[in-house]
């Protein structure tokens, strides 16, 4: 999963960062030299960027260490520290589930297609836009939650769902229903589509991402 190799990441820079050698100058001060220390902290850049993006906090602080560093040994090692601090905030939780942020994202523009599509009298393009989001979004909710969901259809990542009582109340009474529509939608048995019904799955799909893929 994406969060674990984020995780793998951090903890790999975290390793370079402390085999990272000293140089000591005729005067005894130690400082870092330049081409080291600049190819750990633009490894850093990328992944604090892609973690938590340009405009947190995190990433800022970052840049501006970086950005002001002249190779001492005391500037590189409050990089050092804040990294510690990014990378800790990260393996605590205290930001949001990456792999959810961008499952969320990536799925809402398939609604936002389907909407467009049933608003402007395509009802066929919209339920085969929502049935895909609705799927790849049980699979993915599946999945971050532990479950092996490979290969297996619509019916039985609802049945593997409900075991664990990852979805439950009138939303399994919905669930019960939906992989019909979906069926319907790509298989190409138009006639058996009506609009309400995609209108309420994109609904359903609109409401279950909102819950479950944002922060």
């Amino acid at each position: 999963m994406l969060n674990d190799k984020f995780l793998d990441r951090f903890q790999e820079l975290h390793d370079k960062s402390e085999a990272m050698p000293t140089v000591a100058s005729n005067r005894g001060t130690l400082w870092f030299e330049r081409h080291n220390w600049f190819s750990w902290a633009t490894d850093c850049q990328i992944l604090i960027r892609a973690v938590f993006g340009e405009t947190s906090p995190y990433y800022e602080n970052f840049m501006h260490e970086m950005d002001r560093c002249n190779d001492s040994f005391n500037e590189v090692e409050s990089m050092k520290r804040m990294f510690v601090s990014t990378k800790e905030a990260f393996e605590g939780g205290y930001v949001f589930d990456v792999e959810r942020s961008i499952s969320g994202e990536v799925l809402g523009d398939f609604i936002a297609l389907a909407k467009e599509a049933i608003a402007t009298g395509h009802k066929d393009v919209a339920a085969v836009l929502a049935s895909a989001a609705l799927e790849d979004a049980l699979k993915r909710y599946a999945k971050i939650n532990g479950l092996d969901v490979e290969d297996k259809d619509m019916k039985q990542v609802i049945s593997a769902l409900k075991s664990k009582s990852l979805v439950a109340g009138f939303r399994t009474k919905i669930l019960d229903v939906l992989p019909t529509l979906r069926n319907y939608a790509l298989h190409a048995n138009w006639e058996k589509i009506t609009e309400p019904e995609v209108n309420s799955m994109i609904g359903f799909v609109e409401s279950f991402l909102l819950k479950e893929f944002s922060p």
